[in-house]
């Protein structure tokens, strides 16, 4: 319990640990606050100017929100459809590579010609820098489905999309969720740099500002502003993500063998490879379905199929109870 209780708050006390440190290296070494301000100048900043730092760090979040949005619903669509076709993955993967290793902040001029100054640069500049992460992980989550796991819908005459939208998606969730939280935290980055180039408002504006009046203080308030408000949107994507997120996968909720459709696709089939392919898995669902087929062909009379397949069952080690 007590290795639990340090482990909740290793963050906390590593971030005071380090304000502490940095408190100390600037007041024992008289550093500067025109150079590097110390974390009590920081907070007399904040404090200062809470209502102005408020005004721009709101223009920032919903902008950085917008463009989000746009990324997840673009990343998921190109993800879905790189995922689900070794075409379109051979042919878009790695044009979409090559596009994202180009420096998002060389767009925010070509931007700025297109769209004006003001919103439109900053909101496709952090869809530009996180969309990718994002398709990505949808993508992967789809094209590492489980071979096993296709052989027993497809003996349950599921067609490819219903594999894809029924099973492939949700086994994604936890790639979705991890690029989430990667591709929030680029989303306020795409924002900053877009406001610091073409735009009168938000954090990216401030951090100018304070900077031309050297006002390192209000300079590094805002970067914590930005810090907190990525990290608090990391932290709500971690909560949805564990309370949301099942390994349906290893559920044998997922599959119903006491459905009499399983053993009558099975029966319909030309050959028996399928059934042996599951009784070699590893994988406890597959076993159960080969181990269900085995006692349906004994109620039939078939005992030439069932004794085969129940000596691939036992050949293995895993418990099926």
């Amino acid at each position: 319990m007590k290795s639990k209780t340090i482990e909740r708050w290793s963050p906390w006390i590593f971030l005071v640990s380090v304000v502490l440190l940095w408190e100390l290296i600037c007041s024992g070494f008289g550093v500067s606050e025109f150079i590097f301000p110390s974390p009590s100048r920081i907070w007399e900043q904040l404090v200062e100017y809470r209502d102005v730092i408020l005004a721009h760090a709101w223009r920032t979040y919903w902008v950085t929100m917008v463009g989000f949005g746009i990324a997840i619903l673009v990343g998921v669509m190109l993800g879905f459809i790189i995922g689900s076709s070794r075409i379109a993955y051979a042919a878009v993967y790695p044009l979409m590579t090559a596009f994202n290793a180009l420096p998002k902040a060389a767009f925010v001029p070509i931007l700025v010609v297109w769209f004006g100054i003001g919103v439109g640069p900053a909101i496709l500049t952090a869809f530009l820098i996180s969309f990718f992460p994002i398709m990505v992980n949808i993508a992967t989550g789809l094209a590492t489905l489980e071979p096993e796991l296709e052989d027993v819908l497809r003996v349950l005459g599921a067609k490819r999309w219903d594999v894809l939208v029924k099973v492939g998606l949700p086994r994604s969730m936890p790639y979705f969720f991890g690029s989430l939280k990667v591709a929030i935290t680029l989303a306020f980055v795409g924002t900053t740099v877009s406001e610091m180039t073409a735009s009168n408002e938000g954090i990216g504006y401030l951090l100018i500002s304070a900077g031309s009046a050297m006002q390192m203080g209000l300079a590094f308030g805002g970067l914590v502003v930005v810090g907190v408000m990525a990290m608090a949107m990391y932290e709500i994507f971690d909560y949805i993500e564990s309370h949301t997120t099942l390994e349906r996968i290893n559920n044998w909720d997922l599959v119903d063998v006491s459905s009499p459709r399983i053993v009558g696709a099975y029966l319909n089939q030309r050959s028996r490879q399928p059934l042996y392919r599951l009784a070699r898995s590893s994988h406890l669902w597959s076993r159960r379905v080969a181990m269900m087929a085995t006692l349906y062909f004994i109620t039939q009379d078939d005992f030439e199929d069932a004794l085969a397949i129940a000596d691939t069952l036992m050949k293995d080690e895993h418990d099926l109870i």
